[in-house]
């Protein structure tokens, strides 16, 4: 098995398909544009931005990140890989979650369905996984036990490993993310300050991680690498492509972190402008109430106004206690 020497248009021409990724990126797919299509033939209407963020930002850069040639350099390049694994762990649930999927299920379902998916975002098993604590444990230690235990090695060494580590990348990131930059209504949400502070506590790790990996004196993926040399000569030395993939996952930690600090304070920004328009509303309401209340408030006492000056004035002998 080998592969040209890698260049960057290597990523554009050196495609492939993975059985199992194609087919959930097809699934995932088809089912959402369906749920649109359902939504537009009864008169609804669903953003076009949320179905570009899930279908082109979200399914796209996993088919891109799975079947490009960064997939086809993934186990020939450390390197490669982080920055498939930053895609995967980052970019694919941002978006995914700014599509808000279970929303648009939600609102497409049949009822019984509908149910058991209701009945799945209330479970305990739902309200544990997606406790903010847990999944930034998750988030943060998932990495940590791929690279430095056996792990990463026997997704090398196995194809269907290597694609079920793709989805747990993605399933990962997902948990940490969508309660934090989605919009779906799942367990887990809390308010923005503390999805700030979440944010926060999120990237040192990559920094620290890529650190780490820079300054290994063992290689990661055993002996996998160097066994490369013989069918494709043009490999780097597996120690210089290992520092490379630490200054990668470094980098690209911060330069995505930041991407997530814009999405978050552009969506605590709306929210904030959704409130004090509700505010506006709710205040312009109770000021035509009591407007109201003014204009009726005279009428009313008028129309009382003689009955009961009549009742006081009418005599004594007239009332059953006077007969």
């Amino acid at each position: 098995m080998g592969v040209p020497p890698f260049s960057p248009s290597a990523v554009f021409t050196e495609w492939g398909l993975p059985p199992l990724l194609f087919v959930l990126v097809v699934w995932a797919t088809g089912l959402y544009l369906f749920g649109v299509w359902r939504l537009h033939d009864r008169g609804d209407r669903w953003p076009v931005g949320r179905t570009l963020a899930f279908v082109v930002g979200g399914m796209g850069s996993f088919f891109f990140a799975t079947s490009s040639g960064v997939a086809a350099y993934d186990t020939t390049l450390l390197s490669v890989h982080m920055v498939q694994h930053m895609i995967l762990t980052m970019v694919v649930p941002l978006f995914c979650a700014l599509g808000a999927p279970v929303t648009l299920a939600l609102r497409t379902l049949p009822r019984r369905p509908r149910g058991w998916l209701l009945a799945v975002l209330h479970s305990r098993v739902a309200k544990v996984l997606s406790f903010p604590p847990l999944t930034l444990a998750l988030y943060v230690i998932s990495p940590w036990a791929l690279y430095f235990s056996g792990w990463y090695d026997a997704t090398l060494r196995s194809d269907l490993l290597h694609e079920l580590m793709h989805v747990h990348l993605v399933l990962v990131g997902a948990l940490f993310f969508t309660p934090i930059l989605g919009i779906d209504p799942v367990p887990g949400r809390v308010n923005h300050t503390f999805r700030l502070l979440l944010l926060l506590l999120s990237l040192p790790f990559h920094a620290f991680l890529g650190v780490t990996i820079m300054g290994q004196s063992r290689l990661i993926g055993g002996s996998w690498y160097p066994s490369l040399h013989a069918s494709m000569p043009w490999l780097p030395d597996p120690y210089a492509d290992q520092h490379l993939a630490g200054g990668i996952l470094w980098g690209s930690g911060d330069l995505i972190g930041i991407v997530l600090f814009g999405v978050l304070f552009a969506q605590w920004v709306r929210s904030s402008m959704q409130e004090a328009r509700r505010e506006d509303r709710r205040l312009d309401r109770l000021e035509r109430l009591a407007r109201n209340g003014e204009v009726a408030g005279p009428s009313n006492g008028q129309q009382s106004g003689p009955g009961h000056a009549s009742r006081a004035t009418r005599p004594s002998g007239d009332t059953p206690a006077g007969r």
